[in-house]
């Protein structure tokens, strides 16, 4: 059984009321560092690369911050749990700050690739223990009415993005693309330093420190199978997910007699934390088909640039905080069943479309499916981690919370690999002898060195295997619908007031 939830009042003085405001303004500046980094480094690799050159070496600069970053983040949120959010959350961007610094000093590829995994191992800590201390300072009804605003972080970031990097390239150069995160991350800590005051349990703690190296090193091999997978080669990353299956399954072992197990199981047989967590791992999924693929459609299919591209997909990062905003009014109320249907459903609609194109249709229709995806991402993603944090006390929800991130960013991994393998296997059936067609597509200059006869076959092949890449999706957001049926009936009100009685006085 899980612990008895604890009040807020147990781990947060009782001023914080009057803080929260610039508490939270300091978690969304701190969200903001970590969610602008991927959108801002790459629109800055190509100038990047004819730099430092290493060309080869290119995905790398991305693969190894989303793994270090992976691996990372159970970790932390567990590391939270035991020392404090404002320690560990110091201590993550620090290195977060410190990698970024030294990225903007890279002389090579190789050592940019190396600075970019100190980074990463830094961010891991950025995204949970922010989020958590939003659930610790919060009730489970304001919490869904905040994510809203956390939600927010992600869709201005997509949009400042590429702008200020391109900015920032063009006018200041590219180190300054990395260093830009120094002040903004130094802003962040100080606020929290400075307003969050916890009230710890001074005790001594036996970390499992061997129970986190195996969950690094399965995590790692499992997060470099898939995001790799195009490159590394079937029978090393075969060998990479046997490894990973061997060492996750010796570190469930382990976390079954641990002390203080880094991922304690018995929340494992919460079923609003299975629900949760399966549910986060099936919208990362779903998400990919529109992040990776859907620009893949609108240049290579519907020959339109790369800047169009990039707005329809913006659109889906529009769709997510609004629909987030919507869905925290309505938990007020509502079961989060509910609202997590309503995702479902938002996501089933999004597939249908997309599905539903057709060479000779316009701009509209991938715009208006990535709206409805976004919006069920946002309807679905809040529901998770308001449930998933409201079912556990303080010494748990940093373990809860970042479990349910990590369980959503394997989603987006294995997303990518299954959707890559879709494609490329359905443009081998239609066209054997297609080489790389995508490719071709989206390079004018090779688009318009092919025969009319030639491009309407690739573009046919590579349309039909996109139409399976959101066939699978709808049949994964008819599954996160299924899985909205697992979560509780209740709101988060009455959640809340079921409570009450359990958590008065505790602590004092």
């Amino acid at each position: 059984m899980s612990e008895r939830p604890t009040s807020r009042e147990e781990h947060i003085d009782s001023g914080v009321a009057a803080r929260r405001p610039l508490i939270l303004a300091a978690c969304m500046i701190a969200m903001f560092t970590a969610a602008v980094e991927a959108t801002i480094v790459a629109t800055a690799m190509p100038t990047i690369v004819a730099d430092l050159g290493g060309f080869h070496l290119f995905s790398w600069v991305f693969a190894v911050y989303l793994l270090t970053q992976a691996v990372t983040i159970p970790i932390y949120g567990r590391l939270a749990d035991l020392y404090g959010r404002k320690r560990m959350f110091a201590i993550g961007m620090a290195l977060f700050l410190a990698g970024s610094a030294l990225c903007g000093f890279a002389g090579s590829m190789t050592a940019l690739i190396a600075f970019r995994a100190l980074q990463g191992l830094g961010a891991g800590a950025i995204m949970p223990i922010a989020t958590t201390i939003i659930g610790d300072i919060y009730t489970p009804a304001e919490r869904a009415q905040v994510q809203g605003w956390l939600s927010s972080v992600w869709g201005v970031s997509a949009i400042i993005g590429p702008a200020l990097g391109a900015f920032l390239v063009q006018h200041v150069g590219w180190p300054v693309v990395f260093w830009i995160n120094l002040p903004i991350g130094a802003v962040a800590t100080a606020m929290l330093a400075t307003l969050l005051h916890e009230r710890l349990h001074r005790r001594d703690h036996r970390i499992d420190y061997f129970g986190a190296v195996l969950l690094m090193l399965g995590t790692a091999a499992l997060m470099l199978a898939l995001v790799q997978a195009d490159q590394l080669g079937r029978g090393l990353v075969l060998s990479l997910l046997a490894a990973s299956v061997v060492v996750l399954g010796g570190f469930i072992a382990r976390q079954r007699t641990a002390p203080e197990p880094m991922l304690p199981l018995h929340l494992w047989r919460q079923r609003i934390i299975v629900a949760g967590n399966i549910g986060a791992l099936t919208i990362g999924i779903v998400m990919m088909g529109v992040t990776a693929f859907l620009p893949t459609y609108v240049q290579g299919v519907m020959d339109r640039s790369a800047t169009t591209a990039g707005m329809a997909l913006a659109v889906m990062s529009v769709g997510w905080p609004l629909a987030s905003a919507l869905c925290g009014r309505m938990m007020v109320r509502t079961p989060y069943r509910t609202t997590a249907a309503l995702g479902g459903v938002a996501l089933i609609a999004g597939n249908l479309v997309l599905i539903s194109m057709h060479l000779g249709q316009g701009l509209a229709w991938p715009i208006v499916g990535a709206f409805l995806i976004g919006a069920g991402m946002g309807f679905c993603n809040t529901t998770y981690v308001v449930a998933v944090q409201g079912a556990v006390g303080w010494s748990e929800r940093g373990v809860a919370t970042s479990s349910n991130m990590f369980m959503r960013m394997v989603g987006q991994s294995l997303g990518a690999s299954l959707y890559g393998a879709v494609l490329n296997i359905g443009i081998a059936h239609r066209l054997p002898n297609a080489g790389d067609a995508v490719e071709v597509l989206m390079d004018p200059s090779h688009r318009a060195s092919l025969g009319a006869t030639e491009a309407d076959r690739l573009i046919a092949a590579v349309a039909g295997s996109l139409q399976e890449v959101y066939v699978i999706g709808g049949v994964l957001a008819a599954v996160v619908l299924l899985l909205a049926l697992g979560l509780p009936k209740a709101s988060a009100v009455a959640q809340e007031q079921q409570r009450q009685p359990r958590t008065e006085g505790a602590g004092r």
